[in-house]
């Protein structure tokens, strides 16, 4: 079966946490900073150019349980912050402006 362009995305997001994450399947705090800076590297640098300091914050804000790993579903509400961002973007705003990034 064919699969459609957005479900292509999913499962590239899928894969994308896959890679960065361990057995547990789950990504830890060096892991998933080097996920935002190998594939989000225009928004890591949006964000640090405002002196948001995003990278030392993100990993806290996101491990919602604490339970010191990012699991899918956290990672999921990251991907929809950068989303956000983008979006806000799309409509003429400055890369990390908005929210609480």
């Amino acid at each position: 079966m064919s699969h459609t362009h957005a479900e292509k995305y999913v499962m590239t997001m899928i894969d994308l946490f896959h890679k960065y994450s361990k057995p547990d399947d789950m990504i830890d705090q060096p892991g998933l900073l080097m996920l935002l800076k190998e594939n989000f590297p225009n928004f890591v640098k949006g964000c640090d150019r405002r002196g948001n300091n995003y990278l030392s914050q993100v990993f806290e804000e996101k491990d919602l349980n604490e339970d010191k790993k990012i699991q899918f579903s956290e990672f999921l509400c990251l991907l929809g912050d950068i989303a956000m961002d983008y979006h806000r973007q799309s409509h003429g705003a400055a890369p990390c402006s908005g929210g609480r990034q």
